[in-house]
């Protein structure tokens, strides 16, 4: 059994900062609920974790839930964690980048946080993260989402109209010669 090597980097993502950024979830939002904006970043962030293979962690903060702090894992990439009530997201993000600093996973992973606070990008990037904002983000996961339907789109047809167009070169000499009798 092969052990896989640790992801390449740690991408904290400041999860209502991100809701409130992004006009699709925004929309989702105010149409259809919190719940429904999250359950939808939950899923956008899951593929581009597992395709950029970073250890994500979404942070909520707790003052929209009536639950204690929690952590969810959604996949070997992704996880949701729900602060304690009283605790914001950007305190939780920035304790774990100043914990960070004085870990040893600091010498071959990186620490992101995504996020348009310019007071915790300025707090983070103190601590020695990287500060990604929600626009970056949003481009880097459309990105993704378009390299992945590009690598999943199947081989183009021929556009003749022919079936032997359709055919590997080839296999088109050897019905020529069948048919002109070589």
């Amino acid at each position: 059994m092969s052990k896989r090597p640790p992801p390449q980097a740690i991408l904290l993502v400041d999860g209502y900062n991100i809701v409130g950024a992004w006009r699709d979830l925004k929309k989702i939002r105010d149409r259809q609920g919190l719940e429904e904006a999250r359950r939808h970043l939950t899923e956008l962030m899951a593929g581009f974790a597992a395709y950029n293979a970073y250890d994500t962690q979404l942070v909520f903060d707790a003052q929209y839930r009536n639950s204690p702090s929690n952590r969810e894992i959604i996949t070997r990439f992704l996880s949701i964690h729900y602060t304690d009530h009283g605790q914001t997201a950007d305190t939780y993000i920035e304790k774990s980048c100043a914990d960070f600093r004085h870990d040893i996973r600091k010498f071959h992973q990186r620490i992101i946080v995504a996020t348009n606070d310019r007071a915790q990008q300025l707090t983070v990037v103190g601590y020695g993260a990287e500060w990604m904002s929600a626009e970056q983000l949003a481009n880097e996961v459309e990105f993704t989402i378009s390299h992945v339907r590009h690598k999943q789109k199947p081989a183009q047809k021929s556009s003749g109209r022919f079936l032997m167009n359709s055919l590997d070169p080839e296999a088109q000499a050897k019905l020529d010669r069948l048919r002109y009798g070589k």
